[in-house]
């Protein structure tokens, strides 16, 4: 079994928790690590991960929301190397037509794409388009739509731990009343979730973790 480290930031005005999760692996010398939804605050990513002595293998977004990639431009500048990894439903969120579907997002006209470039920075496009049951470094991808179209989780199975985005939080779950959410969708989401091991940590988009077994208890909707 590969051992684990695994770092949270909480960054930028929504407190986005961005994931360092660092692996060992047979055969390396240094040890790999994914990073998971850089939100915001590129420098404190980057810093942080020079502090650690560490590049990352791949940058994993559970979706495509702006408060969960706003330093991904930077980041990706620092780190060309590591791949970029989101679900192919979310696709749409990269790249350099994505302006307009963020501002639809925040509720931004049209002509003011000058102000979500602003807020977003240059963003480049997926490198690895995802879908249900891949496999990334050592994560299990799970499709879990509802909160956006292409929601995904990333699971390390041996460990027990799931990095479920914004589609299951402690106590709630993520919204769905943002162009591309759907309630039934993420109502069958969770319910595939909710039916796993009750014994997985849950590591949310925002807030504190919790498990399986404690949601089990929560009135969603």
């Amino acid at each position: 079994m590969e051992k684990y480290q695994i770092k949270r930031l909480v960054l930028g005005a929504n407190e986005t928790n961005c994931y360092i999760v660092v692996y060992d692996s047979a055969g390396e010398k240094t040890p790999r690590c994914a990073l998971i939804d850089p939100g915001d605050e590129a420098a404190v990513i980057i810093a942080q991960l020079g502090k650690m002595s560490l590049r990352p293998s791949h940058i994993l977004l559970t979706h495509g929301h702006f408060d969960h990639i706003a330093a991904l431009g930077e980041v990706h500048t620092a780190y060309p190397e590591a791949p970029i990894a989101i679900h192919r439903g979310d696709a749409p969120y990269l790249g350099p037509n994505c302006l307009r579907l963020h501002g639809r997002t925040l509720g931004v006209a049209k002509e003011d794409d000058a102000f979500i470039e602003l807020q977003l920075g240059s963003v480049p496009s997926p490198n690895l388009e995802l879908v249900d049951g891949d496999r990334v470094g050592p994560f299990k991808v799970l499709s879990v739509p509802g909160h956006t179209p292409g929601s995904a989780a990333f699971l390390l199975e041996e460990q027990n731990i799931m990095f479920s985005g914004d589609t299951l939080f402690k106590g709630t779950c993520g919204r769905v009343d943002l162009p591309g959410g759907n309630r039934r969708a993420i109502e069958e989401s969770l319910q595939r979730l909710l039916a796993m091991d009750g014994a997985i940590q849950v590591l949310p988009g925002h807030g504190d973790s919790t498990t399986i077994a404690a949601e089990r208890k929560t009135r969603f909707f």
